[in-house]
This record gives C-alpha cells, structure tokens and sequence, in this order.
C-alpha cells in the first residue's frame, strides 16, 4: 500500500508537469500545425502519439517543451511525406497498369503516347531518361541505378521525384514551365 502511494505521490507532479508543459506549449503547437497545413482529426492524433511518446520519455527529456514542439515538427514532416509516398506509388502503379492494360484503339493509343512523349520531352534529360528506362524499357529500379550512376538506396526516391513532376505537368498541361525534377 505505501509503495502504491509514493507511485501516485510521485506522478502527481509529473502529471502537474505535463499540464504545464502542454499550457506553455500549445500556440507553438497550433502556429506549427496550422502553418503545416495539418487536418483537424489528423492533428488530433499527431499530437496524442507525440504526447505518448513524451510521458514514456519524461525522465529523459531535458526541455519538455522544446522535446514535444520539435517531435510534432518532426512528425508534421513525416505525415506530408507518408501522403506524398501514397501519391508516388498511385501514380506509379497507374502508369504500369496503364502500359500494361488492353490498349485502346490505334489512333487514340498515338494521340496518348504523342502527348505523354511532348510532356517527357520537358522533363529534365535524367529525369526522361529515367522514367524511359524504367517505364518503357521495364527495367528493375536496381537496373536503372546502376545504368545510370545512381545509388541502389536512392533510386526509389529519384524515381519518384521524377515522377512528381511528370504528374504535376500532365495534371496542369503546364509542359513548357520551367520546373526541374531533382536528381
């Protein structure tokens, strides 16, 4: 019984702690979660993880204030990038079930591949090259790195840089702007 109440003795200042720590913390958090563009119910959850992972830390964290608004800040760019990656791979697995579908008449298939082929001709040369190796080609991504210089790891984010930007100009019909797709 009386080690039950030093436990609860002992997170009583914590949880005071806590309270403080989310008080003097919370218009940096809503000024980053807003600037982020974060929604509602997905900042919601952001925080709550974030506030988890904080109390198994405590005793480690020096600043619990500066800890907790840099892990959102962390977790902000985390969240855009999980979203982007879903995007990437959409687009990816479009344009290979695209390629790989029943094609459509002869006239409509040239109109398609003229106005994908004007919109590569855009991209930067690596990025068309690229996208050409390993979408026209159909070579493996471990094929096109080491084709083109690249390394193994990296390649995926490449490729999907690359493809950003060719979804971006077929989107837009931007084509002539002078965007680059970074290698």
């Amino acid at each position: 019984m009386r080690i039950l109440d030093s436990a609860a003795a002992a997170a009583a200042p914590a949880e005071r702690d806590l309270e403080s720590v989310l008080h003097a913390a919370r218009p940096h958090l809503r000024t980053l979660l807003a600037r982020q563009r974060i929604p509602p119910e997905d900042a919601e959850d952001l925080l709550q993880q974030t506030l988890l992972a904080l109390v198994y830390q405590w005793r480690n964290v020096r600043d619990p204030e500066a800890w907790l608004v840099g892990t959102v800040r962390n977790q902000c760019r985390s969240y855009w990038r999980r979203k982007r990656r879903v995007l990437y791979d959409a687009v990816d697995a479009a344009m290979l079930e695209w390629l790989a579908a029943p094609q459509p008449s002869p006239q409509e298939r040239r109109d398609l591949w003229r106005d994908l082929e004007a919109t590569l001709e855009r991209l930067p040369p690596r990025c068309r090259c690229l996208l050409r190796l390993r979408y026209q080609l159909g070579y493996e991504p471990r094929e096109v790195a080491a084709r083109m210089g690249y390394s193994p790891l990296s390649i995926g984010k490449i490729t999907q840089r690359c493809l950003d930007e060719l979804a971006r100009r077929l989107v837009t019909a931007e084509g002539g702007a002078d965007g680059s797709c970074p290698d």
